[in-house]
């Protein structure tokens, strides 16, 4: 076993799907908080691989804090109009000048938020529908990250911080999570009428699970109030189907229950987003690395989207921790619940984290000294090969959001 300071201890609470009271929500990629995630991580994207291929190292930058202004709308049946655009503003800092190169970060991190954009809300006319800007300082030549193709040294931390992470999901997890992925993947093509911003909150008392859904439909393709009912109910009985794919407990689903057809307020909207009138956005403030926001769990309030993949802890241990509880949940038996939180010190090398913290709740029967070495195992290589973590992420292979 290697030095690296990993403790392995029994969790302070129960099993979160042996408590009594579950709360799990998640963001969808309409919604304007996952907006600003999603343009931020492709620009952070983006300027990574423009790094390497002009110069060999991802330099510092960071794009974390990018924001969103709400527009006004006018939606209508059969198709309304935005009165004023939205505002997104990318904010952060990035390297401009190395070694006599200049790097035109300001242009390659509007290309990303277009394409991004362009893919991911296609009802938003770029331009007209939403207005993109951007900000991006000077990063300081002494803060300069490097992450050559041929590299090996190991990084240090820029910050002390901390990332945590936790397996298995739950019922309640999982539902909620496949069930906006898939509103937004097949139902969505299938179905033009429901828009990207897709919110979930699910709620399990005991053995009963309700989830609310709040699903911005697009005008476009409502054609009354009928049709707007008829679409309504479709989201409805899709969500029932996915849950009954994860529980066999009881499930209601509800959705858009802030609707009131007697007085005509209903969730339409012209782009399919509720970023077109009234709702701003800010990354970081949506889901967490897993996909989801989890009060019955630990979380880091760090935002993962837009940071540097190089050394900056908010990304990289959120990532990775996430990494480890699920690898430990599928290699080792008689695991019920697991916490994994990585915390880091400023200048310390990424793979020698200050402390790894690994809570576990064990199934009956199961001691925590019968798991504890293979738990220690994997946390080792997993922090041992840290920097894969880096390169994942520039080839857009994990998620942040």
């Amino acid at each position: 076993m290697s030095e690296r300071n990993i403790r392995v201890e029994p969790i302070d609470r129960q099993a979160v799907e042996d408590q009594e009271v579950e709360i799990v929500e998640r963001k969808g990629i309409g919604h304007p908080d996952s907006i600003c995630d999603g343009v931020a991580e492709n620009v952070a994207g983006a300027l990574a691989r423009e790094y390497l291929d002009r110069v060999g190292e991802v330099l510092h930058f960071n794009t974390d804090e990018t924001q969103l202004v709400a527009g006004e709308a006018a939606p209508a049946f059969g198709g309304g109009e935005v009165v004023d655009p939205i505002y997104l503003l990318i904010v952060g800092r990035a390297t401009k000048h190395y070694e006599g190169l200049t790097i035109p970060t300001e242009r390659i991190a509007l290309t990303a938020a277009r394409e991004y954009l362009e893919e991911n809300i296609p009802q938003l006319e770029y331009g007209e529908d939403i207005v993109v800007d951007v900000k991006l300082g000077e990063g300081s030549g002494d803060l300069q990250e490097v992450f050559g193709e041929d590299e090996v040294s190991v990084p240090m931390a820029n910050d002390t911080s901390f990332g945590v992470g936790h397996a298995p999901l739950t019922e309640t997890e999982r539902i909620v999570l496949n069930a906006e992925r898939r509103l937004n993947g097949d139902f969505a093509r299938e179905n033009p009428y429901l828009g990207p911003d897709v919110k979930l909150m699910g709620k399990r008392e005991g053995d009963r699970i309700d989830v609310t859904v709040a699903a911005a439909m697009i005008d476009e393709h409502i054609a009354d109030l009928d049709a707007y009912a008829d679409a309504v109910e479709s989201v409805r009985e899709f969500v029932a189907g996915v849950a009954r794919e994860h529980t066999d407990r009881e499930v209601e689903v509800h959705v858009n229950t802030a609707d009131d057809y007697e007085e005509g307020s209903i969730y339409l909207t012209v782009t399919g987003t509720s970023a077109e009138q009234g709702d701003d956005g800010s990354v970081g403030r949506g889901n967490r690395a897993n996909g989801l926001i989890t009060p019955n769990r630990s979380m880091s309030m760090e935002a993962t989207s837009g940071k540097n993949p190089v050394n900056h802890i908010g990304k990289i241990y959120n990532l990775l921790s996430t990494e480890i509880a699920e690898e430990v949940v599928n290699e080792v038996d008689g695991i019920r619940d697991l916490r994994v939180r990585l915390l880091s010190q400023i200048g310390r090398p990424i793979d020698r984290p200050h402390v790894a913290d690994v809570h576990v709740v064990t199934e009956e029967g199961v001691e925590l000294e019968d798991v504890r070495g293979d738990v220690e195992a994997i946390v080792d290589a997993e922090l041992a090969g840290v920097t894969e973590i880096t390169r994942r992420v520039i080839d857009g292979e994990l998620t942040t959001f």
